[in-house]
């Protein structure tokens, strides 16, 4: 029988998702398109989601552990997500990956993984 890694199991389960999250969010913060859609104190968002791409990467269920549902697009509707901000937020985490040292392969599909939700929280037009 076949044993299938998950993307949570490829990057380093929590210590990975931390490390990924912390060269991410440095991108989010300088960012001109994305960055002053943040808090200057990025921690509580950093937190949140690294329990949220825990569960979403196939590891245990985190987020919904102390939040609830996640309810990703309705959270993030207070926002004005426009498809250059979605793009934006891919390119920051496509930077973080490289820099972290990603296997290609593996950027990849963590990259089409989330490409998908990026751009269904898409709420204002270019």
């Amino acid at each position: 029988m076949k044993s299938y890694i998950t993307i949570y199991e490829a990057i380093g389960e929590e210590a990975g998702l931390r490390r990924i999250a912390e060269a991410f969010y440095s991108k989010v913060q300088r960012n001109p398109l994305i960055g002053p859609l943040f808090p200057s104190d990025i921690t509580p968002v950093m937190e949140k989601q690294i329990l949220f791409l825990t569960q979403f990467f196939g590891g245990p269920q985190l987020y919904s552990d102390k939040y609830g549902h996640p309810m990703m697009r309705a959270r993030h509707l207070p926002f004005p997500i426009t498809p250059e901000r979605a793009e934006a937020w891919l390119g920051c985490m496509r930077e973080a990956l490289e820099e972290l040292g990603v296997p290609e392969e593996l950027r990849d599909v963590i990259l089409d993984r989330l490409s998908g939700p990026a751009h269904h929280f898409v709420n204002t037009p270019g």
